[in-house]
């Protein structure tokens, strides 16, 4: 309970932010449509479990946490990423914790290049900016309050360990609403 005494993801005017920082994106697919990587870059200005830059990355063969605090990248990982809707039904093992400094460059006008402990991911050709609002975003079965402003990307391409990932971003929506599973998304607040 919380010191209202509503239950923590009850009355979304009760709920206080958890995090605010940015949440760049990138799903990748092989031609079958099956998801070859997913890639959550985190740029945290400041949460309930510290600040700073931090990457995690969902490949079929595990899930890597890079970041220096150790804390916050799992809290990361397991909070937020592990329940993102691009991930359902696919499995997720314990994540491999790699300390390591992530540098982050994001622009909503230009895109994204972000890298650290032997990841790179770069997005451009920023296709709209939009800003998104949610009540209802659910995060191991408690509602969460979420808003941001998104930037589909029309490329997208990350590396691991010096390879770059196979698969391609999907593209989709209109042309006056374009979608990408390449996004930006900044000015993001979170609330429990």
């Amino acid at each position: 309970m919380s010191v209202a005494g509503v239950a923590p993801g009850g009355d979304p005017g009760l709920r206080k932010p958890i995090l605010v920082g940015a949440n760049p994106g990138l799903q990748l697919f092989d031609g079958s449509g099956a998801c070859t990587a997913y890639l959550s870059t985190w740029q945290v200005d400041w949460s309930t479990h510290g600040a700073g830059n931090a990457f995690v990355l969902w490949r079929p063969d595990g899930v890597r946490a890079v970041g220096e605090d150790p804390e916050l990248t799992l809290w990361l990982a397991d909070h937020f990423v592990r329940h993102f809707p691009e991930l359902d039904g696919l499995p997720w093992p314990a994540p491999r914790f790699r300390q390591a400094a992530v540098r982050v460059r994001l622009d909503l006008a230009s895109g994204l290049w972000a890298g650290g402990g032997g990841i790179e991911v770069s997005m451009g050709d920023v296709l709209d900016r939009r800003a998104f609002a949610t009540d209802g975003f659910p995060l191991a079965g408690v509602e969460h309050s979420l808003s941001l402003v998104t930037g589909p990307c029309g490329r997208a391409r990350v590396r691991v360990d010096g390879r770059l990932q196979p698969g391609e971003i999907s593209r989709g929506g209109s042309p006056g609403r374009p979608s990408s599973s390449a996004f930006l998304a900044a000015a993001e607040v979170w609330r429990a």
